[in-house]
């Protein structure tokens, strides 16, 4: 299979897997939010949305990072939710409704490499956890730089390394251990793709962004047991949603077996479970 093809490919499984975890991450979306709150607040006060102005959300999943800058555009302004999934632009549409916010918040899908806006047209874009999973981050933040006008500000996070990301890591780390799938190969979008700090910083210099400023910032993910860590994971995750649904009983059983030791460092003794995690996050201008 040549570059383009392996390229297509990706996009469209990609898109398939989102379509069907759309449902998990809107049944989870008010716990994920619980713990994630403080990387949404740092990406809004970092471009500090005003009323009257446009706001881009880009990959906005169900969109919370993005309904709060809808909150501070009103009145006048507006909110374009966005997300290459149609299901998850419905999750993120249900949720705008939900807090009364339809009339400031345009939510449709679009694709974040080839953003289907008029150039200079947004005063700043948000994209949590979002560029890394594309298939072609560069071009994708040439497109954020377009869209947006002169002095512009884009505001993204993506995970820190797996090593301090152990929730997130665990169960593809194990399913590769115990050979239920095979490793990511080296530059292949994931999770981890834009996890050293210095290529993020250079991907956004490339793009053509100014002001670049990359920090950290760090989460904790709470659990009343490990098995409600087990079933969060499982529902936000369609990677490894569609492993288990293809595994034997008894590998099913070795996985979660494999997942509650990884998690023992992490679980207290009447078996709540605390889980630290880091995003890097950075802000840059137009």
């Amino acid at each position: 299979m040549g570059l383009e093809e392996d390229v297509a490919a990706f996009r469209t499984a990609s898109r398939t897997q989102w379509e069907k975890g759309a449902a998990g991450w809107g049944a989870r979306r008010e716990a994920f939010q619980a713990a994630a709150a403080p990387v949404s607040r740092w990406m809004i006060d970092a471009i500090a949305p005003q009323p009257g102005q446009t706001v881009l959300e880009l990959a906005a999943g169900p969109g919370d990072t993005g309904l709060l800058a809808a909150e501070l555009v009103a009145p006048g302004g507006r909110l374009i939710c966005t997300d290459g999934a149609e299901a998850m632009v419905e999750v993120a549409r249900a949720r705008a409704a939900e807090l009364g916010l339809s009339d400031v918040v345009e939510a449709r899908p679009m694709e974040a490499e080839w953003i289907d806006l008029e150039t200079a047209t947004v005063d700043g874009v948000l994209c949590r956890w979002g560029y890394m999973l594309l298939a072609d981050p560069e071009t994708a933040l040439r497109e954020t730089r377009r869209v947006l006008r002169p002095e512009g500000r884009v505001a993204l996070a993506v995970w820190d390394v797996r090593e301090v990301n152990p929730l997130l890591a665990t169960p593809s780390a194990i399913s590769v251990e115990l050979g239920f799938a095979k490793p990511t190969p080296p530059g292949r979008p994931g999770p981890f793709a834009l996890a050293d700090r210095q290529e993020l910083f250079d991907i956004l210099a490339t793009a053509g962004f100014a002001d670049i400023a990359v920090d950290a910032v760090d989460l904790t993910f709470t659990f009343p047991d490990v098995d409600a860590a087990w079933e969060h994971q499982r529902d936000l995750s369609p990677t490894l949603a569609g492993l288990t649904k293809d595994l034997a009983p008894a590998d099913h059983y070795r996985l979660r077996d494999a997942f509650d030791a990884r998690l023992a460092t992490f679980t207290a003794e009447d078996g709540a479970v605390a889980v630290p995690g880091r995003t890097l996050v950075a802000v840059a201008t137009a």
